[in-house]
């Protein structure tokens, strides 16, 4: 998402007139008779079945394909790490996180007027993309509510079966705050597009640059990976790693977790819109066909390296192109969404395989090897397939009015998505090492020896997953 950019069929015709009510962000309805003609309820409904099926992504999908992969005396400590970092992160979200995350404040982070959600309520609006059409501002703050929520259970799967519970959730009030809700607000906060051209736009830095980022290439799975690395870098590899088997204990459960991950992910991308409409339906298909080309690519990679494939591998492929048409869904044709899903295995693929065999750091659910190098190769790759070139949507040009159809310069554009990765990269990167540091020394991040290979289903819950 960047300023210039417009996620609708149509827009320059929406913007041909001025608004009537030229406001900038969320904004107070003055009637609602002037509120029914600004609000559609078919994007508001739109906007609450995504919020229901990214929520959906979070639990149970995640916590199904996680726990299928870790070994049966883990599986109920990641339902419940999942679980209650999902409950943890929307609490936080209304709290201070929505604030910090949308409002106005500085390039970096946003203010403290929606404390709380003050000033929030059934008649405040919030923007979309398109000139005077708005969404219950609670309808937005609910799916991007969904949105702080998986970001942070995605970070577990990196150091899983291996990690103290309340430290874990500390961990993550911290990590929201100092780096989740800054990311957010650098990439995809704007002012809205109501304002005429004279009219200073409060942007996000990453979002004031030009960064393209349709639903969290950067935001969610850059983020989340690296933080994932950082991780299981600091705490270290598992017992036994290297040395005793570890195999999934349920690979049926991850393959249910994968595919409600799938029909979840519409939700993720297409709901990015903010309007149900053609773009929507675009990303909506680039989800689709992306992920059926990253499973079959990961499957024919399996067939050439090992001489068979596996569900395993096919699943992670899914989900590796998932992350990768994350942050061009609303900017591919569905043919360039085809070759960025058969892209982006093969890459992923030599990470988990290769690179962390050679390299010998634990990251046990691969949380770097696919969500943060399948987001590097999705942020990349947006600046390619977003060029109308090749089919793309290219983007509008706000700073004239009426908008028109700007220059696309894929070359100037990839040195932009460049720069956001790098920006992501540096923030969680050290944000979360400091956070893992200063929680170690305080509270200790590990379990100890014999907890951890007594698992932590009962050593840190007093449950087992399964009674037999």
């Amino acid at each position: 998402m960047t300023k210039f950019t417009t996620w609708i069929a149509g827009a320059a015709t929406l913007l041909a007139t001025a608004p009537a009510l030229a406001q900038t962000g969320p904004i107070k309805a003055p009637s609602a008779e002037q509120m029914a003609s600004m609000v559609d309820k078919g994007d508001t409904t739109w906007m609450l079945i995504s919020s229901a099926l990214v929520l959906l992504m979070s639990i149970p999908a995640l916590a199904l394909f996680y726990g299928g992969l870790v070994r049966t005396k883990n599986m109920l400590s990641l339902l419940m790490q999942v679980f209650m970092i999902v409950s943890i992160a929307a609490l936080v979200w209304v709290s201070w996180g929505y604030s910090l995350s949308f409002t106005s404040g500085s390039p970096y982070i946003g203010g403290f007027s929606k404390l709380f959600l003050q000033g929030v309520d059934a008649t405040t609006l919030a923007a979309t993309f398109s000139n005077n059409v708005y969404i219950p501002e609670y309808a937005f703050i609910a799916f991007q509510m969904t949105f702080a929520c998986i970001t942070p259970a995605l970070i577990v799967g990196a150091f899983a079966e291996r990690i103290k519970f309340t430290p874990l959730m500390l961990f993550v009030v911290a990590w929201l705050t100092i780096v989740y809700f800054p990311i957010a607000h650098m990439v995809w906060y704007w002012s809205g597009p109501d304002f005429l051209p004279d009219t200073p736009t409060d942007t996000g830095l990453l979002w004031g640059m030009g960064a393209l980022d349709f639903a969290g290439g950067t935001v969610v799975h850059i983020n989340a990976g690296i933080a994932g690395l950082v991780g299981c870098l600091m705490i270290g590899k598992r017992i036994g790693y290297g040395r005793e088997a570890t195999p999934p204990h349920s690979l049926t459960m991850t393959m249910i977790g994968a595919s409600l991950l799938w029909v979840g992910w519409f939700g993720f991308n297409a709901g990015s819109n903010l309007e149900a409409n053609g773009l929507a339906a675009l990303a909506f298909v680039n989800t689709f066909v992306a992920t059926a080309a990253a499973a079959v690519s990961w499957a024919i990679v399996e067939q050439i390296h090992h001489g068979r494939p596996s569900l395993l591998g096919a699943v992670t492929g899914a989900v590796a192109g998932l992350v990768a048409i994350t942050p061009a869904s609303g900017f591919a044709a569905p043919m360039t969404a085809i070759l960025l899903g058969l892209a982006v295995s093969p890459i992923c693929y030599l990470f988990v395989a290769v690179v962390k065999n050679k390299l010998k750091y634990d990251d046990t659910l691969d949380v770097f090897g696919v969500h943060c190098v399948g987001g590097i190769v999705g942020a990349i790759g947006t600046a390619i397939v977003a060029d109308p070139a090749l089919g793309g949507q290219g983007f509008l040009d706000y700073t004239v009015f009426p908008a028109v159809a700007g220059t696309y310069d894929m070359a100037g554009q990839l040195v932009t998505q460049i720069k956001a990765v790098a920006l992501t990269l540096l923030w969680s990167g050290l944000g979360s090492a400091v956070l893992f540091f200063v929680l170690d020394k305080i509270f200790g991040l590990r379990p100890s020896e014999d907890a951890e290979r007594e698992g932590l289903d009962l050593s840190s819950h007093g449950e087992r997953a399964y009674n037999y």
